[in-house]
């Protein structure tokens, strides 16, 4: 892990902030990105973690960042994508259009536009290592997940699973992570409150963390495309 130069994109908060902190203490250089800059101050402070906004949804802001983040860190070797969204109103009958596009324009585009600006780096040097955090609503139709968030989700997954099966002769692996429940701030977004009791019985961010820095620490030859990690307490549908 020392030395590696990684960015993680959705550091701000939840798994993306603890993976972050986790590699630096580990003697990762590290530069995270994400749309709140006190969010990511926070994760930064007290760390050698370099930090810059940005907006997944607009182009433009990807290429600035990843350009900024190749400059910091003297390339990537390795890209975390933890950026994602999700909505209260999650049916059919209550999701509004403009809803729908948010959700994919962050979790379905915005991987997309990650990916396009951090592989032609990767591909020059023939390594790199791209980690999408997914959602085990990209493996199953959730309605605990919802419409757009479950469509995103797919969407991710399917993209993730193309580009390294387009990649792997270059030397780079992607792996898609399917996280189960986690005690993030995204379960603000659910529609109905979640007890104190659940956070404790489901995954917590840290734990996410330690499946992203095992993935990173494995050699290079070897490729996990898919990994599922839920609590003990969630069945696997």
């Amino acid at each position: 892990m020392d030395g590696q130069r990684i960015v993680v994109v959705g550091g701000g908060t939840g798994m993306g902030r603890a993976a972050a902190r986790a590699l630096a203490q580990r003697g990762a250089h590290v530069a995270i990105g994400g749309r709140r800059e006190d969010a990511l101050r926070g994760t930064a402070h007290g760390t050698s973690i370099r930090y810059k906004t940005i907006d997944v949804a607009i182009r433009s802001s990807v290429d600035a960042f990843f350009d900024w983040a190749a400059e910091q860190l003297g390339g990537i070797d390795v890209m975390i994508n933890a950026a994602g969204i999700n909505i209260k109103n999650r049916s059919m009958a209550e999701m509004r259009p403009e809803q729908w596009d948010q959700v994919l324009a962050i979790n379905a585009t915005g991987a997309y536009n990650c990916l396009r600006a951090v592989l032609p780096e990767m591909r020059a040097r023939k390594r790199g290592l791209v980690i999408n955090i997914s959602s085990v609503a990209g493996k199953r139709a959730l309605a605990l997940g919802g419409i757009a968030y479950s469509a995103s989700k797919f969407a991710m997954t399917s993209l993730g699973l193309c580009v390294s099966n387009e990649v792997a002769s270059d030397g780079i692996r992607v792996t898609n992570v399917y996280p189960g429940e986690v005690n993030t701030p995204l379960l603000e977004q659910r529609p109905a409150p979640v007890s104190e009791d659940h956070r404790a019985r489901i995954l917590q961010p840290e734990d996410v963390a330690a499946v992203i820095v095992n993935l990173i620490e494995l050699p290079e030859a070897v490729h996990i495309p898919e990994i599922v990690v839920k609590p003990l307490s969630q069945q696997w549908y």
